[in-house]
Parts: structure tokens; C-alpha cells; sequence
């Protein structure tokens, strides 16, 4: 067995003294463990493609070095021969200030984790919407980690914990049927941005006939300027649950309809070549896919026939109905096409 230095043994033997020592020691390990974080780690995470291990090992050497010299307090309180009921209490004192750190260290280290997942997300969107969701989950990890720590401490100090979870558990109830609404409408954002379905400048359409052009999205609601220049503030719960058109998925290219019908005993064929003259003289019109005249119905009336053509930007598609729609009338016309209304044939029986 090693004989420690008599002058040494008589330092270990007095409970101040090496107290003093542990602490002591604990402060060159904090200070040797900055050291190597700063001066090796820091250095060797740098020359890697990810910036993740620089985030934590900048963001956690603190806390790591105030952790070492917890640690170093808690062994040193230890070694004083103070009555047993002063030494527990700064013994806890200490143990939960330790479960603190970590818990700190912790929020640390998924913050960097979320962030640099929230950067690819954010690169894809122009929504500020994923912003107050990349908030929403720091928020949500940060009240996580310290309710535990919370938690754990209370247990330490001999508090029980059961009798307040459950009760923590009955306000929770009551808390989410009161924000029912809120919560429906942030989740509804969460699924807006996870799916990808609505983005700033798109021109959509929900079920109810509201349309017009995305302004703003944040976590809670969705603004539209409708085509009247009416700014509509629509919550994202009843967005997420309605039938959603949106004209610029997976690109701006749209398909118009233009339905129109003629007498009975004109040619069909000659009705087609007429309208697809028409057709044909618009620039703006895609050639591909070609634009084409259906033949649909022999109605009451008239012979239906419905007029389809694709154009390369949803913003047109308005303009180009009513042009294509009065060229149609007029070039009708003056082919002597006959556009029937409605008529009643009356027959007398003598």
C-alpha cells in the first residue's frame, strides 16, 4: 500500500483541508477540460463538413466546466464533519444544481440539432411559418427538459411527486379544451408547412368558393387577397379541413374551359375548325398540349361543345376566357353559326 508524505496525511486528515483539496482539484479539471475544448475539440470540429459538433462543443463547454466543479463541491462538502442534517442540505443543493446543468446542456444540444434541421426547411419555403414552428419547438424542448429537471429536484428535496403530476394532469385537461380552438389551428399550420400545400404567392381555392392569392402564412392563420382586393384572415384548423385547389401545384401551368353551344343543324365539323382558328391566333396559348373541341352534348337547345387550352401562368387564365370567349362569339357569327336560345315549339291538335 502507498504511504502518502506525513505532512500530506496530516492535510488529508483534517476534514477543512481536504475539503479545500477536492475543490481545488475539481477547479484544474475544469479548467484542463476548457482547455481541451477550446484549445483541441474546437480546432478538430472545425475541419468537418457539419457545423453541428462546433454548435454543441462552443454552446456546452461552459456548462460542462460548471458541471466539474458541482461535482468538485459535492465531493468537498463530503469530507466536512458538519452534523449530517447541514451536509444533506448542501448536498442537495448542490445535486440540484448539477441536474440544472445538465438539463441546460441538454437544451443545448437538441436546440443545435433542431436548428440545423430547420435550415433545410427553411431554404425551401418562403412561409414565415416554419420560423414559428422551429420557435415552437425550442419553446416546447426547453419547458420539456426543465419540467423534468423540475421534477427530479422536487423528489430529491423528499417533495412527492405523484399527487402533483396527477394534478398537473387535470389543469393540462382543462387547459386543452379551452385552447381546443388555438391548438386545432396551430396543428393545422404544422400540417400546412409538413405537406407543403400552401405557400406565399400561391393562388388557391378552398371549397367554400373563397379564392385569391397567399399573403401571409403564420402558425396560427392564413392571409388571402381574394380577387376583389379583400384581405380574408382564415384560421389554419379550418384550412387544414377543407378541399384546397391550388393553382400553382406542382406548377403554375393550368387547363381553361370554355363551354359554348350551337343550333341544331350546323356542321360539327366546321364549328371546331372555326373555334381552333381562333384558338391558334393566341400567342399565350400552349401549343403543347395542343388545345382541342369537344363534341358534349345535344341538349334541348343547342349542341354543346366545350373548348379546352392550357396556359403557362394561373394569373391568366381569367383575361383569357373573356378573349377567347368574345372572339369565339364574333368569329361565330360571322360564319353564320347560329347560337341558339332558349325556344318552345307549340303544336295545335284540330
Amino acid at each position: 500500500m502507498i504511504q502518502l508524505p506525513e505532512f500530506v496525511s496530516v492535510i488529508w486528515n483534517v476534514h477543512y483541508l481536504r475539503a479545500l483539496a477536492i475543490f481545488i482539484a475539481s477547479y484544474l479539471v475544469m479548467q484542463v477540460l476548457v482547455f481541451i475544448l477550446e484549445g483541441i475539440i474546437l480546432k478538430l470540429t472545425k475541419k468537418t463538413k457539419t457545423e453541428v459538433d462546433n454548435l454543441i462543443v462552443q454552446g456546452t463547454k461552459k456548462p460542462l466546466a460548471v458541471l466539474v466543479l458541482l461535482f468538485g463541491a459535492r465531493l468537498g462538502t463530503e469530507a466536512l464533519q458538519y452534523p449530517e442534517a447541514f451536509t444533506g442540505a448542501i448536498q442537495q443543493i448542490i445535486t440540484s444544481l448539477i441536474v440544472i446543468v445538465i438539463a441546460r446542456i441538454l437544451v443545448v444540444i437538441l436546440n443545435v440539432i433542431i436548428d440545423q434541421w430547420g435550415k433545410k426547411l427553411v431554404s425551401k419555403t418562403k412561409s414565415s411559418l416554419d420560423d414559428d414552428i422551429l420557435v415552437m419547438f425550442h419553446r416546447f424542448v426547453k419547458v420539456v427538459i426543465y419540467l423534468l429537471a423540475i421534477i427530479y429536484i422536487l423528489g430529491i428535496w423528499g417533495i412527492q411527486v405523484g399527487p402533483l403530476l396527477a394534478s398537473l394532469g387535470v389543469a393540462g385537461i382543462a387547459v386543452a379544451f379551452a385552447l381546443q380552438s388555438t391548438l386545432g389551428n396551430i396543428f393545422g399550420g404544422i400540417s400546412l408547412i409538413l405537406d407543403k400545400a400552401v405557400r406565399i404567392g400561391d393562388n388557391i381555392e378552398l371549397d367554400d368558393g373563397t379564392s385569391g392569392t397567399v399573403t401571409k402564412v403564420t402558425l396560427r392563420s392564413t392571409r388571402i387577397r381574394t380577387w376583389n382586393n379583400e384581405l380574408m384572415t382564415i384560421p389554419n384548423g379550418k384550412l387544414a379541413d377543407s378541399k384546397l385547389t391550388n393553382w400553382n401545384l406542382p406548377n403554375k401551368r393550368i387547363r381553361a374551359v370554355i363551354e359554348f353551344g350551337v343550333e341544331y343543324g350546323s356542321d360539327i365539323a366546321n364549328v371546331k375548325k372555326t373555334v381552333l382558328a381562333v384558338v391558334k391566333k393566341e400567342k399565350k396559348i400552349l401549343k403543347n398540349p395542343a388545345p382541342y373541341v369537344l363534341f358534349t352534348q345535344m341538349a334541348d337547345f343547342s349542341l354543346n361543345f366545350s373548348l379546352r387550352f392550357w396556359l403557362d401562368d394561373v394569373s391568366e387564365r381569367l383575361d383569357m376566357k373573356d378573349k377567347i370567349t368574345t372572339e369565339i362569339y364574333n368569329a361565330l357569327n360571322k360564319n353564320k353559326i347560329g347560337i341558339p336560345f332558349p325556344t318552345h315549339t307549340v303544336h295545335l291538335e284540330k
